[in-house]
């Protein structure tokens, strides 16, 4: 199959199936269009025997994928319509899941920004190749979100209590710290990015790509912080990771706490919930999602995320008013949040549209 249009590359070469994401001026921030010809793609390839890897791409040196394109998103949230994003969503969400249970290899090759949408994209690959210059976070607090796309499943896999930290921090990692964190399986420099796709095209065999895997990765900072986030943030709830943090006086306190400060005390809330609630063996990614469904399905209705795009991206203020106080988040703010949708719960089996 050939899909070609103005935002998204999708053909065979060789033995391989190629997806590139092609909006690089616009960080290639991911459009529903180009979700659902992910999904297409994957479909038509899953047992199509000419077609043995997968190799996920994007154009542009800035991103692989800084995030979802969250401009109509607010529109019609704001005419009152919740239900283009309640679609979106379960539409993103349907594709996360085929990636990461597709049956054969999928490879992701990331450089730059890698956020919210574009972690659902590329961290789902069964070997995933950073670029040393990579930058990778879950920001979604910061606009009233909670880290999704599955993401919540990842934190909840990191290592300690690294999860909470990224999440309620929306703190940036390094390739070390994607590494270190299994938002990554390898590093390998963008120069040598194209002999290795040759190979795996021409050879339909995933050697290649588990060759960066097998190497040292590169140094993390966050593995030197797990002693202060393993202090602070192993509490059950957000009021308990705010009231240690509050007790120390040191630097990594003080850091976290002014990067909490900026985000939403409702999706940091959830957020922590979420995570411990997919800590442990039973944690799936169909789980993940459904979690994650559930929260983005009432954020604009009864959540900050209007509030919290307003404030970022349309009138860029950096002044949002969220609908609790950092200090005072009830308990149930959080449960109603995270409550089962029942009839509205996520379908990972039909389209939406």
């Amino acid at each position: 199959m050939t899909h070609e249009d103005a935002d998204i590359h999708i053909r065979t070469e060789g033995r391989a199936g190629r997806i590139t994401l092609n909006r690089p001026g616009a960080l290639n921030a991911l459009t529903w269009e180009m979700s659902l010809a992910i999904e297409a793609a994957l479909d038509d390839w899953r047992d199509d025997a000419a077609v043995e890897l997968l190799i996920i791409d994007a154009a542009g040196d800035k991103a692989f994928c800084a995030g979802g394109d969250i401009a109509e998103l607010y529109r019609t949230g704001r005419a009152g319509d919740y239900g283009y994003g309640r679609r979106f969503w379960s539409d993103e969400y349907r594709m996360n899941a085929k990636i990461f249970e597709f049956p054969k290899p999928v490879v992701s090759l990331m450089q730059g920004f890698v956020m919210g949408g574009g972690v659902g994209v590329g961290c789902h690959a069964s070997h995933r190749i950073v670029d040393p210059g990579a930058q990778i976070a879950m920001p979604e607090c910061g606009i009233g979100l909670v880290p999704d796309v599955g993401g919540s499943l990842l934190l909840a896999r990191a290592p300690g209590r690294a999860g909470e930290y990224l999440g309620v921090t929306a703190t940036r990692m390094s390739a070390g710290d994607a590494v270190f964190a299994g938002f990554a399986d390898g590093c390998l420099p963008r120069d040598a990015w194209p002999d290795m796709v040759a190979e795996l095209c021409e050879s339909g065999r995933i050697d290649a790509a588990e060759r960066p895997c097998k190497e040292a990765p590169p140094t993390s900072e966050l593995s030197t912080l797990m002693d202060d986030i393993t202090t602070h943030f192993g509490g059950e709830t957000l009021g308990d990771i705010l009231r240690s943090l509050r007790a120390d006086d040191g630097a990594f306190a003080a850091a976290a706490l002014k990067q909490m400060g900026r985000n939403a005390p409702l999706s940091m809330g959830c957020a922590i919930e979420m995570i411990h609630r997919l800590r442990g063996p039973s944690a799936e990614i169909r789980r993940a999602l459904d979690l994650e469904y559930r929260f983005t399905f009432r954020a604009m209705e009864h959540g900050d995320f209007l509030e919290g795009i307003r404030a970022a991206i349309i009138d860029k203020d950096r002044d949002p008013h969220w609908k609790h106080d950092l200090h005072d988040l009830p308990d149930t703010a959080v449960s109603r949040m995270l409550m089962p949708l029942g009839e509205d719960a996520l379908d990972l089996e039909e389209e939406t549209r």
